[in-house]
Order: C-alpha cells, then sequence, then structure tokens
C-alpha cells in the first residue's frame, strides 16, 4: 500500500473528535497498524517509553497479529512498551473470553516485552479491590500519568470499554480505574474510566463493518445522552478522540 498522508485521513468533526476514514476494512486496519506505529516511535523519542492500552474484540485482534507480523515486528523498539488493557472481563486469564489472552495469543506473546512491562488486569475475584491496585499501577508506572495510546472500540449499545449504559461506572467520582458491573448481563468488568481515558494523548475508537452503522449516525448526529450512550462522552478539546471507521460503518453520516 502506498505511504499514508495523514493530514490527507484525519478530519476534524468537532472540538472533541476527529474522524479518519481510510477506506475499507483492509485499508482501515493498514491505517490503524501505521499510525500505532508511528505514534509509539514518536513516544520513545520523546520519553524512552510507549504505554498502550489495549482493547478486546475482532479489529484489534487483527492489529495485534499484524504488529508482531515479521513485516512489522521490528520496527518498533518493544522493549521500551508497556502493555496495560483499557477493560477486562471477570475470568481467568487463561479463559477464551479473557482480553489478556486474545492479546497475547495475537502476537504480543512472542514480541520482546519484558515480563515486567505487561500489566494485566486481575478482574476474575474482588474487582474493586484489584481496581484499585490497577490505578495505583498506573500511576506509578507512568508518571504523568497520561497514556501515550488508549484503543477503544463501541459496542451496537454504544458502549466503550466496559462502560455500559446506565452503570455506576460512568459516574466514577475522580477515580481512573473501576470494578462496573453490568446488570443487563449480570457480570462484573474492569474498566478505565473517563477520567483516565480522556488524559490519554491519543484516544483511537475502531469502529468497523455495517452492524455499527446505525450507532455511529446516533452517537454524532443525534442528542448528547452519554448515559444512554456512553462512547459520547470520550474525548475532550485538550484530548480529542480518533474515531477510525472503515466505509461499512461510515455509510449513514457520510
Amino acid at each position: 500500500m502506498s505511504a499514508i498522508n495523514w493530514n490527507e485521513i484525519i478530519k476534524s468533526m468537532d472540538t472533541r473528535r476527529d474522524i479518519a476514514i481510510p477506506g475499507n476494512r483492509e485499508e482501515t486496519l493498514h491505517f490503524s497498524v501505521e499510525q500505532i506505529i508511528k505514534i509509539a516511535n514518536e513516544s520513545i523519542a520523546d520519553h524512552d517509553y510507549f504505554s498502550i492500552a489495549l482493547s478486546g474484540g475482532s479489529t484489534p485482534k487483527a492489529i495485534f497479529q499484524a504488529l508482531a507480523d515479521p513485516k512489522n515486528r521490528d520496527r518498533i523498539d518493544w522493549t521500551k512498551v508497556k502493555l496495560y488493557w483499557s477493560d477486562e472481563r471477570a475470568v481467568p486469564h487463561s479463559n477464551p473470553e479473557s482480553n489478556f489472552k486474545m492479546a497475547m495469543d495475537a502476537g504480543f506473546s512472542s514480541l520482546p516485552i519484558p515480563e515486567s512491562q505487561i500489566f494485566r488486569m486481575e478482574a476474575e475475584k474482588d474487582v474493586e479491590h484489584h481496581a484499585h491496585h490497577y490505578e495505583s499501577l498506573i500511576k506509578s508506572n507512568i508518571p504523568d500519568g497520561k497514556f501515550d495510546f488508549v484503543m477503544l472500540g463501541m459496542g451496537e449499545d454504544g458502549h466503550t470499554a466496559s462502560l455500559f449504559p446506565h452503570t455506576h461506572g460512568l459516574h466514577s467520582d475522580g477515580k481512573w480505574v473501576v470494578g462496573n458491573f453490568i446488570p443487563e448481563k449480570d457480570v462484573w468488568r474492569m474498566t478505565l474510566t473517563y477520567e483516565c481515558i480522556n488524559r490519554a494523548r491519543n484516544i483511537v475508537i475502531y469502529v468497523l463493518g455495517t452492524s455499527k452503522a446505525p450507532m455511529v449516525k446516533q452517537v454524532f448526529t443525534g442528542n448528547y445522552d452519554p448515559d444512554q450512550y456512553p462512547i459520547q462522552k470520550v474525548g475532550t478539546p485538550e484530548s480529542k478522540a480518533l474515531w477510525v471507521l472503515d466505509i461499512d460503518a461510515s455509510k449513514m453520516i457520510t
């Protein structure tokens, strides 16, 4: 694929959000991989590490696989990467539903990231206690408390990370990480909060596929109601969120 013209692809939507529509699914994944490589190298050059909070889902999985591919793996100094997660299910790390397991199986386990720089969310028990511990890990290992990169997705109900509609985690009173109970699923999750997400230097929301198009339209053109559509609260004038959409996901707003 040809070199990416970042200024041409990334456009401003409003004071809190930018948007990029690189093309079809393959072109959008290529854009996403190249962006992470670019920001990782810029971060390492600036402050000698790259801190990233990973997301679950099929799109991040494809991105992880591409980053670990032999053609890309040597383009980042992985010894200076700090891996975190944006949310996690209440399952052991060996469970197929674990976001940690997905990321490691998709390629991160094959990369030379020091074990001391891989910070798994322990959400399988005592989730609120471990959420407090995870917040402490972030504050002690990232001096300014700002992730270089936070990866997010969007559910068809408008949730992001594990910030689901009408859950207590939407109102976290200054906490960076919380245990969030999801009544309709009858499960607990651990998740970064708006307070933490919106501090990041780069916030990127990946939304691909036709099934997401109606919610994309609602989020961008409907009323602002983050209790109903939690993803609407991601991004600030100081730290804009970049929405990366493929053609299918963007078809109702373009």
